[in-house]
């Protein structure tokens, strides 16, 4: 089976289906697309349960810091394990990175959905035009069918006026037996059409809806975790610890279901080809998907017949109007009508035939192959990383919430912090430790409470008592 011309695969293509495939027994499978196949079934499962087991890899991570904060992480001296600047230090630069990763995983996941987007639509308005095409050659069919079908009355009007005449009534009846005979030859051509495209269409939007909403969601989780640690918000910490467990199932999800899209998705022809049931339809197939100039139509048969009965047709039409209108002169109406159906005919037959040529499908199949395994294979491995990068971004979310929560000042810290942020806010740090010493130590009594041998009174201006 050879490959299409004028299309090359990318490279991220080739590598993604250069990729070793294993079924359930974790023997080596061929990439052969077969999906009705429980071996390439198979081979998939595995794919996608690559994210899974992921899955259990960070929940088993996140279960053994959350075990670590409680059980083995305790600071006597301040109850919490960021007390110092160092630890603090450390908290900070690491809230720092993950928020970073957890930014450019989003970024690129805007970015390949963007590109996934562009491919699909391509993909979709390539099969649309080619899904129109078909239809026009079922109505160019139907259409030639029909007139064939209208020429059956004036040729019976004809040969009741020929019945007289032997040579004039068997060329009336060798038309009717060649437009029986173009009938039945055209009524044979016969091409399915791409069924479910506004299902395709519908499944695409909700795609591309559902990214976006995935990535709103890592935003907003990201940064109100932000919020909360700067206002040391317990509530919203704890609702966005609950969206971080979601973000963190709907990302390894998201991993594995475009990892097993980006195997399924194949640039090759025999992905059409091999759902042909009978040898024709894949023949069929083969030509239209390859259109190559050493093989043939496979309708060529039937439009060279179709045309050689059209071409017989037209002359004995013309050795009756050349010969037996002067005899038959009421004839006259009906050979006309007869001539002015065949000549519509061969014109919506010359239409079917440059439509039945492979050039036009073939160019909707190789514009729908280069959105899906350039722009939509890009876009697909884009999110891939982003999925990638968000799983890990939460999973250090997750684990670094508990030491984060810890830091946070206990209920008595926060009541007496309460009542110094009451107190004047002009008075220095120094003058209230000062006066919290002194309020401890007692008042002291003034000295010149005291009286003693050479106590003197104190200097004054006023005269002395008489």
């Amino acid at each position: 089976m050879t490959t299409v011309p004028s299309y090359t695969p990318s490279l991220w293509v080739r590598v993604c289906h250069a990729l070793p495939r294993l079924d359930l027994t974790m023997q080596m499978r061929d990439n052969i697309f077969v999906p009705d196949s429980w071996e390439y079934q198979q081979t998939l499962l595995v794919l996608s349960s690559l994210s899974a087991i992921a899955l259990v890899i960070s929940l088993l991570v996140v279960l053994s810091f959350l075990i670590h904060y409680c059980c083995c992480h305790r600071d006597g001296s301040t109850g919490h394990g960021y007390g110092g600047k160092k630890g603090r230090g450390i908290c900070c630069v690491t809230w720092v990175a993950v928020a970073a990763v957890t930014l450019v995983a989003i970024g690129i996941g805007f970015y390949g959905n963007s590109e996934a987007n562009d491919g699909m639509y391509q993909l979709t308005s390539s099969l649309l035009t080619a899904n129109y095409t078909l239809a026009s050659i079922d109505l160019l069919v139907n259409t030639i069918t029909g007139l064939q079908l209208s020429v059956s009355g004036p040729l019976t009007t004809m040969e009741e006026l020929f019945t007289g005449s032997k040579p004039f009534l068997v060329s009336t009846r060798n038309c009717r037996r060649l437009s029986d005979n173009v009938i039945s030859l055209i009524s044979s051509i016969s091409l399915a059409h791409i069924c479910c495209m506004w299902c395709l269409c519908v499944c695409l939007h909700c795609r591309w809806l559902s990214y976006v909403l995935l990535l709103l969601l890592d935003l907003i989780v990201c940064l109100f975790i932000l919020l909360g640690l700067a206002k040391q918000a317990r509530w919203l910490l704890i609702l966005m610890t609950v969206l971080a467990w979601l973000a963190l199932f709907l990302s390894w999800g998201s991993l594995g279901l475009e990892t097993a899209t980006v195997v399924v998705s194949r640039p090759r022809k025999t992905v059409m080809v091999s759902g042909a049931r009978t040898a024709e339809m894949k023949d069929v197939l083969d030509y239209y998907l390859t259109c190559s100039r050493r093989m043939n139509s496979p309708f060529q048969q039937l439009l060279t017949q179709s045309q050689r009965a059209l071409s017989n047709i037209h002359t004995h039409l013309s050795s009756l109007d050349r010969n037996a209108l002067t005899q038959f002169p009421k004839a006259e109406k009906s050979l006309r009508e007869v001539q002015q159906i065949l000549n519509s005919t061969e014109g919506n037959f010359h239409q079917l035939v440059a439509l039945l040529n492979c050039r036009g499908l073939n160019k909707d199949y190789i514009d729908s192959l280069k959105g899906l395994c350039y722009d939509g294979m890009e876009g697909l491995l884009y999110l891939s990383l982003y999925s990638f990068l968000s799983a890990l971004a939460f999973t250090a979310i997750l684990c670094s919430l508990p030491g984060a929560w810890r830091s946070f000042p206990s209920e008595s810290e926060e009541y007496e912090d309460s009542d110094s942020e009451s107190e004047d806010p002009f008075t220095s740090h120094q003058a209230r430790r000062q006066t919290a010493s002194g309020s401890q130590r007692g008042a002291m009594t003034p000295f010149y409470n005291y009286p003693g041998a050479g106590w003197t009174p104190p200097f004054s201006s006023a005269p002395p008592l008489p």
